[in-house]
């Protein structure tokens, strides 16, 4: 007999939701540590890292010249690069404890130690740029998994149409190559417990997609057997995700600003819906017609985490929900009843 589900007839009392945070910018993507410190992406060009007491402070992207970023890496102009046009979007830990930062307006993959200084990883694949880079994620093996939403220019009109060039890349012993490609606007991934399969957010699926991880050539993972998980449709734009104890994946929903949760069996659960009813349902409309329209998204959104964007497990019991947002100024968080899967910098029993 199969064992019952956590997350059987449970949906979040948003009388319970507390905040963390204040006077955040674009907190979109939200990293926990095992001490209760958190940090969010900022649109200021940086991370706001917020203390266990609730403190907090802001650090800004500069110029690390101790790499020599750039031939003129004393100068003015390396540091223009970290501080025009910045947009740090997905975050993960490196593992050395800097923070990895795919950023949305520098089309780079970047890494920043604790202090704000900052150098490029990755901006281009076999000589061509990267396109826009969305989420990044670092395994136990240590090989950095990236997404790219699209290469096309502008990035909207990839939203609009549909575009399917949205691929997976990753970085392994040095070397970047892109793994899977054809998605529609690839954002964020996870692995599930064991890594044996990475789940890909097609936010203009609108669907979650799984592939296996061939790893029969050493030192050059691929991914295979390409399959979608969950509904075909999710009834909404999904973002963010990530995986519980139990084997349940969690995932926003973006501007109808759902939280919905896939059982391992692919059935959906909506766990939080905070979006206007009316808005949604002509966002979706539209979305599925192939007219949707700026004005049509910017009237879509909730009150807890406008443009809910991510979601993450912190605590030192894993139990508390973080959920980063495009709007939001503050961090909503709220009590789980199943901890969430720890991630690669998590201390895990048996390592």
């Amino acid at each position: 007999m199969a064992a019952s589900n956590p997350l059987d007839g449970y949906t979040v009392d948003p009388s319970t939701i507390r905040y963390v945070g204040r006077e955040l910018q674009r907190p979109e993507c939200i990293l926990a540590e095992p001490d209760g410190t958190l940090w969010a992406a900022d649109a200021r060009g940086g991370v706001t890292r917020i203390a266990p007491d609730g403190s907090q402070r802001y650090i800004g992207q500069r110029a690390d010249t101790r790499f020599g970023d750039g031939a003129d890496d004393a100068g003015a102009a390396v540091q223009a690069r970290y501080t025009q046009g910045t947009l740090p979007n997905g975050l993960a830990f490196a593992a050395d404890g800097s923070i990895l930062i795919s950023n949305f307006g520098t089309d780079r993959l970047e890494i920043m130690d604790r202090d704000g200084r900052t150098r490029t990883l990755i901006d281009n694949i076999d000589g061509q740029p990267i396109g826009k880079v969305n989420f990044v994620l670092r395994d136990t093996r240590d090989r950095v998994w990236l997404t790219v939403s699209t290469r096309v220019n502008p990035w909207t009109r990839a939203l609009a149409d549909r575009v399917r060039d949205g691929y997976v890349a990753v970085l392994e012993d040095g070397r970047i190559r892109v793994v899977a490609d054809g998605f529609h606007f690839t954002n964020e991934i996870r692995l599930d417990a064991r890594e044996q399969w990475l789940y890909i957010v097609e936010t203009t699926g609108p669907r979650i997609t799984r592939m296996r991880l061939d790893e029969s050539r050493p030192g050059e993972v691929r991914l295979v057997d390409r399959e979608i998980f969950g509904p075909a449709h999710l009834g909404g734009l999904p973002d963010g995700i990530a995986f519980d104890a139990h084997g349940n994946l969690w995932a926003t929903l973006i501007m109808v600003d759902r939280l919905i949760a896939l059982t391992p069996q692919g059935d959906m659960r909506l766990l939080l819906d905070d979006g206007d009813a009316e808005a949604s349902a002509n966002l979706m409309r539209r979305f599925d017609a192939g007219t949707l329209r700026s004005e049509d998204m910017q009237r879509a959104r909730g009150a807890i985490a406008p443009w809910m964007a991510s979601i993450t497990f912190g605590g030192p019991d894993l139990r508390t929900v973080y959920l980063g947002s495009l709007f939001g100024t503050r961090i909503p968080c709220f009590r789980s009843p199943v901890p969430g899967l720890p991630m690669a910098h998590w201390p895990r029993a048996g390592r």
